[in-house]
């Protein structure tokens, strides 16, 4: 065998390897690779956007956080002054019912001791009608005399 047609075959075979892997290998190996590449971008550019809306959405967590701690503290507030003013109502009901009560007790009192005032001013009556009779040693009628016995008692309460 010769050898320069040997290294002529080899070189013909090894063109022909080099045109069919040009021809029918490498284009479908490059369109894998770019759309490999391409998955991969994409993915990296995906990821990149969802930290970022991630981050976003962090933002928007603590604004509204943020924003329920400031409405927690003015529904606190508005309840500890309601509760406040419903204290205060109470206590004004409360001393303006007490007051009622002493108003009445002061009315009952004082209808009491008008009461007892009739009472004594009777008992007086009846107490000078028994002198007089005593001292006169006559009866004397009440019903006739009553004019008498009530300026008695008048003047028994005046003094």
């Amino acid at each position: 065998m010769n050898i320069n047609l040997t290294l002529v075959a080899q070189l013909i075979a090894f063109a022909a390897f080099v045109w069919f892997t040009l021809r029918f290998i490498w284009p479908p190996l490059m369109n894998a690779m770019n759309e490999r590449r391409a998955k991969i971008a994409d993915g990296l550019a995906a990821a990149e956007q969802g930290q970022q809306a991630q981050a976003q959405a962090q933002q928007e967590v603590e604004a509204v956080l943020q924003q329920a701690r400031v409405q927690a503290a003015e529904i606190k507030s508005n309840a500890e002054k309601e509760a406040t003013q419903i204290v205060d109502q109470a206590r004004a009901k409360g001393r303006a019912e007490a007051e009622r009560q002493l108003a009445a007790a002061q009315a009952e009192i004082a209808q009491e001791t008008n009461k007892a005032r009739e009472g004594l001013r009777a008992k007086v009556a009846e107490l000078v009608v028994a002198g007089a009779e005593k001292i006169l040693r006559k009866e004397v009628n009440l019903q006739t005399h009553q004019a008498m016995l009530n300026r008695v008692a008048q003047q028994i309460q005046a003094g």
